[in-house]
């Protein structure tokens, strides 16, 4: 994603426009007032080298945007992997994988380039999980102050529905959000929802005006009913630091089996946050590795099934804000104690299936092999038994 095509010698000065002031206080300027980057497709070759092949794909005649981020994901169940980019100021965008090498950019028409009201906004970071259980991708967009997210709930054809008031995201206004996103931090099976948060513009807090430069995260559990409750306050001291946050990523750092989060901070040093007791329910992890796909397998999609209830997430490359989580995916499972089936999905087409799979493992599977083994993580299995 290409955000502006920034020339020092044109660019005015702090104060020299409308552009280039925040609730009347001089700021730097811009996105608007300055020209809009180029978005950019590169073609991975397979030998180390790639090639650029934005016009010819359909990215760059339809990338007019202030781009901030970007990210990959199989919205239509297709086999092809969709673009999405969250832009500041200008529509995002949704380019439709046709299938052949080429896009077509279908955001308005999808219901993911505006707000509910028509109006652009300033996306910032992006997620994608199928927050409802229902088994298609749904985005997850932060926006500026004074402004909601956008919780996009994907119908699965091709168009998407504006749930955040529905799902109870719209009361947080005074927060400017950057990375976050989708991840299951009480292992219950249902994706929750963080936020880092902190203001581009020092100025106007120094002078009494608008949110604080430094923020406190959020932190929003998911019910399991399409609605979300702020947890933030519930959620331990690591909630309660007023930093200002950029780009969130997760993994299960200490192996102790729920996921921990890392955030960026402006200006500032990193912040871990440790999740403690996440794992008192039980979880699946999945680590893939291609052998006729890219050796990460980015682009699989992993599936489980536990019962009646099924989940779905992406090994994906990006998303957040400026970030990347583990590549190993995780799934809360509850009460489960085994998983009945695990499927995944490779970009090549290939499908490896996996049965009857005890809980609180980690899972390493190859492409065209299935499982090369299943490692129990003990220090959940401690949590756990100190928990109870």
């Amino acid at each position: 994603a290409g955000y502006v095509d920034l020339d020092l010698a044109k660019t005015p000065l702090p104060g020299a426009n409308s552009h280039c002031r925040w609730k009347g206080v001089p700021v730097f300027c811009g996105p608007r007032g300055l020209p809009a980057a180029k978005n950019h497709l590169y073609h991975n070759n397979g030998n180390g080298t790639f090639t650029e092949v934005s016009l010819k794909a359909g990215i760059q005649p339809a990338s007019n945007c202030y781009g901030l981020s970007a990210i990959a994901a199989d919205f239509q169940n297709r086999g092809w992997p969709d673009l999405y980019v969250a832009c500041d100021s200008t529509p995002s965008l949704l380019y439709r994988n046709n299938g052949h090498g080429t896009f077509r950019e279908i955001g308005v028409a999808s219901g993911v380039a505006l707000n509910q009201d028509g109006f652009t906004q300033a996306g910032m970071g992006v997620s994608v999980g199928d927050y409802n259980g229902d088994g298609w991708l749904d985005i997850f967009k932060t926006n500026f102050e004074d402004d909601v997210p956008d919780l996009y709930r994907n119908n699965g054809d091709s168009t998407f529905t504006f749930e955040t008031y529905d799902a109870k995201l719209g009361f947080q206004l005074r927060y400017l959000s950057w990375g976050g996103g989708f991840f299951d931090f009480d292992n219950d099976g249902w994706p929750d929802i963080f936020i880092a948060n902190g203001h581009v513009y020092p100025e106007p807090n120094s002078q009494g005006l608008g949110a604080p430069y430094r923020q406190r995260n959020l932190l929003y559990r998911n019910l399991g009913n399409g609605t979300f409750d702020d947890v933030t306050k519930l959620c331990g001291p690591g909630l309660e630091l007023e930093r200002s946050g950029r780009g969130a990523a997760f993994a299960d750092l200490d192996d102790d089996g729920d996921l921990d989060i890392v955030v960026n901070n402006q200006n500032d040093l990193p912040t871990l946050l440790k999740n403690q007791g996440g794992n008192r329910k039980n979880f699946i992890q999945v680590h893939t590795r291609g052998t006729r796909s890219n050796r990460d397998g980015i682009g699989a999609r992993v599936s489980i099934r536990t019962g009646e209830k099924k989940q779905v997430d992406e090994v994906r490359s990006g998303g957040s804000y400026l970030s990347q989580s583990d590549f190993c995916l995780h799934f809360g499972i509850g009460e489960a104690e085994r998983v009945d089936e695990v499927e995944v999905r490779w970009p090549s087409g290939s499908i490896d299936r996996i049965k009857d799979v005890p809980a609180n493992q980690r899972l390493f599977v190859e492409e065209g092999k299935g499982l090369l083994r299943a490692v129990a993580l003990p220090l959940a299995s401690r949590s756990r038994d100190h928990s109870q």
